[in-house]
């Protein structure tokens, strides 16, 4: 379901500009009192904002891909929000690979949790995992099956389903590389909570809750409601838990993030709370 993070009375009026012009959207009539009335205008790819809550105050986060003229037209925007402007290294994007994890169209993501519906079995991934096969296997060489797609959700939410079809066994826990952690619940998010991610690209990292509802712009569409984290993570990664590990349970799955996890990066996250409650589902 979409987090909208505006009241519905706020106008959609986009700034449409000439080729080789900045992109950002500046809505003459949004409410300059409201910053994220004025930020949610905002399409620009490589972008995502949200509070700030060391701070306060919203923020417009831009990566490395965000162009000289459209960083000027950006920072005109935050400057009408009251916003901060903050730059972070690297390319926003979902993390997705081919290579280990669970596959799909020649993709590789991660698994994010296994949860239920009665007596039938679910994997829970991202969104824009599920978008690339309908069809999912436990290796690389695709030859067992992990099981079929049943629903998708991507762009403006990012994840999605994969019913259980094959010979599998389907624990409720997070692999930890080596080792598994047993999950017994899924959890909120709330700011400075510690928390650790697992993926098969870089296996467990972990950091703390630095965002809530965050709106994310990817190339390929714009998420609502996502948590941020200071955890890194690489393609690959994508669609694996958010957890805390001392009370074993799950808070979101991996949607994309910036960095990398030699030089440091940022991370977001879909809230496992609202993919359960989409479907009717529990986790076992």
């Amino acid at each position: 379901m979409r987090r909208s993070p505006l009241p519905a009375l706020v106008l959609t009026v986009l700034l449409l500009v000439a080729p080789g012009a900045a992109q950002a959207a500046v809505p003459d009539r949004a409410n300059p009192t409201d910053p994220a009335a004025v930020l949610a205008q905002v399409r620009t790819a490589g972008t995502s904002w949200g509070l700030d809550p060391a701070s306060g105050r919203m923020t417009l986060t831009v990566d490395d891909t965000v162009a000289p003229a459209e960083l000027t037209a950006l920072r005109a925007v935050a400057d009408r929000a009251g916003a901060l402007l903050r730059r972070e290294p690297g390319m926003l994007r979902p993390l997705i690979a081919a290579g280990q994890g669970i596959y799909g169209g020649g993709a590789r993501c991660s698994l994010g949790a296994n949860v239920r519906s009665g007596s039938t079995y679910y994997v829970v991934t991202a969104g824009h995992c599920t978008n690339a096969a309908s069809t999912w296997y436990a290796d690389s060489a695709q030859t067992t099956v992990l099981g079929t797609r049943t629903a998708t959700s991507y762009p403006t939410n990012d994840y999605g389903l994969i019913r259980y079809t094959g010979r599998i066994a389907h624990p409720s826990a997070v692999y930890t590389y080596p080792g598994l952690l047993t999950i017994y619940g899924a959890g909120n998010a709330y700011i400075g909570q510690a928390v650790c991610r697992s993926g098969s690209t870089t296996g467990v990292r972990c950091g703390t809750v630095t965002g809530l509802n965050q709106t994310v712009n990817y190339s390929t569409g714009v998420i609502y409601g996502l948590i941020r984290t200071n955890i890194c993570a690489e393609p690959g990664d994508s669609g694996g838990p958010l957890y805390v590990a001392s009370t074993g349970t799950i808070i979101g799955i991996l949607s994309g993030g910036t960095g990398n996890c030699t030089a440091g990066g940022t991370t977001y996250y879909q809230p496992i709370s609202e993919v359960l409650a989409a479907y009717g589902l529990t986790l076992p």
